[in-house]
């Protein structure tokens, strides 16, 4: 089964002949702009992906956020025998997911308020409950380091009251800091020549979010980990099994995915970016026996991830042409793959819905 890539510019394979030339990576047009970012609540106009059948492994340079079919309605069921058990009365608080950010603080805010997490006044109140953000905290959205100060931000406030915050590493995260340390030094990308300064910008990239980027958030962002086992759920961010060929444990994967980033060479960092950029594993024929072999290896009885929009697993995608495009209605996680994955992305970049969903599902 091929995993597919819908982030621009990680060239998959040197299979595909493409012209060494950074004219693939087309520069948005905020970036000539001297204004601010204008604060919109979804970006409307996108285009589509072409109809085109690309070799095994290529990643497409075309920009990954179709236009949704108009009327169409992600209906999301839940089997209550696919549910995991209850967990165990152990003293820890409720443990809740956050799918893709994207920059979109006010979302973010309203979406944690709904669900008891934060007060009026944006801060903790929760006590003891747990918190995992599934990565992918800036880009094409509006305001990325806000994402990552209010993250931040929580992480202290949730341990003061007993509770906790934490955050995976998602594949922007790596884009963002590769954008800052590397800019247009050229890469290997196996697809001609890359620069991880241009696919940031053809990721979303947002001007303001380099300008107000400091070392305190690349620190953060450096340390994150990539994979964590939490109450029999396997949660990463990307649905891809290359998390596979970073270790044989959690604390593996982890080690690797760090001291990839310390030794801070841009081919081994476009490297990780690229696996991470992955996506599909888990949902085609093959995709249940793809999760089981990282529950085998890592531990969990479910996988939770982040990385491909509900709306893309589900096929409910359309044309920029089409008359009746909308927008799609996402109302909670995404349960696939024998009831073996949990798909988390609720594709706020398309004005879908940014999830918060308290696990296991059922609770």
């Amino acid at each position: 089964m091929v995993e597919g890539s819908m982030t621009q510019g990680a060239g998959q394979g040197p299979e595909v002949e493409r012209t060494a030339t950074l004219r693939d990576f087309r520069v948005p047009a905020y970036v000539h702009e001297a204004g601010p970012y204008v604060h919109s609540a979804h970006p409307g106009e996108v285009a589509s992906l072409p109809e085109e059948t690309h070799p095994e492994g290529y990643t497409p340079t075309e920009r990954d956020l179709p236009v949704i079919n108009r009327g169409d309605t992600v209906q999301v069921t839940v089997d209550p025998e696919a549910a995991a058990a209850p967990q165990a009365d152990t003293g820890q608080g409720p443990l809740y997911v956050v799918g893709d950010v994207h920059g979109y603080l006010d979302e973010l805010v309203a979406a944690l308020q709904e669900k008891g997490l934060l007060d009026a006044a944006g801060n903790w109140c929760a006590g003891t409950a747990r918190l995992w953000f599934l990565g992918d905290f800036t880009d094409r959205g509006p305001d990325g380091i806000g994402v990552i100060d209010l993250v931040m931000r929580l992480s202290a406030e949730a341990a003061a009251a007993g509770g906790y915050c934490k955050a995976l590493m998602g594949n922007h995260e790596l884009l963002l800091l590769g954008a800052k340390r590397f800019g247009d030094t050229p890469v290997n990308s196996g697809a001609g020549t890359a620069t991880f300064q241009a696919a940031w910008l053809l990721n979303g990239g947002q001007k303001t979010d380099m300008d107000r980027l400091q070392d305190h958030h690349l620190q953060w962002m450096a340390r994150l980990d990539a994979v964590e086992e939490v109450d029999g759920h396997l949660l990463v961010h990307s649905d891809t099994t290359a998390y596979l060929d970073y270790g044989r444990s959690i604390e593996e994967v982890n080690d690797t995915v760090r001291e990839t980033l310390t030794r801070n060479d841009a081919d081994e960092v476009w490297d990780l970016f690229r696996k991470f950029t992955k996506r599909f594993s888990f949902r085609d024929e093959g995709g249940a026996d793809a999760v089981r072999s990282l529950l085998d290896t890592y531990g969990g009885t479910r996988i939770v991830h982040g990385h491909s929009p509900i709306p893309y697993l589900l096929g409910e995608v359309g044309s920029e042409g089409d008359e009746d495009n909308s927008d799609p209605v996402v109302e909670g996680p995404h349960v696939y793959a024998d009831g073996l994955a949990v798909a988390m992305d609720g594709g706020v970049t398309m004005a879908g819905k940014l999830l918060v969903q308290q696990l296991p599902l059922g609770t």
